[in-house]
C-alpha cells in the first residue's frame, strides 16, 4: 500500500509518517479535506506539516492510558472532562491532535462545550501522547500552555511539566504526586496483553479501592 496525498484523497499505510513544508493555509486544507475522519493525524509547526497514520497498538495504548487516568481520578472522587480525539489549533501558530486530553483542575471550563477556543479558553490540564514513531515532543504543546504532558514510548512514560516557557521532565505527575505511574502503566499494559483490557482496568480499580 502506497501513501497518497492529493487534492482528492489522503491515504497513508499504518505506521507511516510524512513530513513536508507547508503554510498554515496548506495545513487547514489538509485538515478540512480529511473531514470527520480522525486518520491521518495532522500536525503543523514552524512552516512544516506532519501527517501520521497510527498503528493499531497506538490506539490500544492510548485507550488504556486514558482509562488509567480516569480510574485514578475516580478513586479520589475527582471530577474531570476527557476528550479523544481532539484538534488543538491556534491560527498561524500551531495545530496538533493529542491522543487524550483531560481537564482536571479546570473541568468546569469544558463542561457541556461543543467547541473550545484555544486562544482564549483554558487549555487541558493534561495531554497524553502515544509516540510510536518519534512524532511528538512536549514542546509542541507550548503554544497552548498545557500544564502537563505525558509522552509514552517504547522506553516507557515520560512526564513533562510546564515551567515558564519550556517543559521540564519530572519524576511524578502534579495530578498524582503519590502514584508510581510508570509501574501502574507497565503492569496494566502487561495484564491487558495477556488477559484483556477489561480485566486489567478492573484489577486496577479493585487495587485502588483496597488501598483506601
Amino acid at each position: 500500500m502506497y501513501a497518497i496525498i492529493s487534492p482528492q484523497e489522503i491515504q497513508l499505510p499504518p505506521g507511516t509518517v510524512v513530513r513536508m513544508l507547508g503554510t498554515w493555509q496548506d495545513y487547514c486544507q489538509l485538515r478540512d479535506r480529511r473531514g470527520d475522519n480522525s486518520i491521518p493525524r495532522i500536525k503543523y509547526r514552524d512552516g512544516e506539516i506532519l501527517l501520521m497514520s497510527p498503528l493499531f497498538c497506538h490506539a490500544r495504548e492510548a485507550s488504556i492510558l486514558g482509562d488509567i487516568v480516569g480510574v485514578l481520578l475516580d478513586s479520589e472522587n475527582r471530577n474531570y472532562e476527557a476528550f479523544t480525539p481532539i484538534t488543538m489549533d491556534i491560527p498561524e501558530e500551531g495545530g496538533i491532535e493529542p491522543d487524550y486530553c483531560f481537564y482536571i483542575d479546570n473541568w468546569q471550563a469544558a463542561v457541556g462545550k461543543d467547541r473550545i477556543n484555544w486562544e482564549i479558553d483554558p487549555p487541558p490540564d493534561l495531554v497524553i501522547e502515544i509516540d510510536v514513531t518519534s512524532y511528538t515532543a512536549a514542546e509542541d504543546f507550548l503554544p497552548y500552555k498545557v500544564p502537563e504532558v505525558w509522552l509514552f514510548k517504547k522506553s516507557g512514560l515520560s512526564i513533562y511539566g510546564l515551567s515558564g516557557d519550556s517543559y521540564q521532565q519530572q519524576a511524578f505527575s502534579k495530578y498524582f504526586p503519590r502514584v508510581d505511574l510508570s509501574e501502574i502503566i507497565s503492569r496494566v499494559l502487561k495484564v491487558a496483553s495477556e488477559q484483556g483490557t477489561g480485566v486489567a482496568i478492573r484489577g486496577l480499580r479493585e487495587q485502588l479501592r483496597g488501598e483506601l
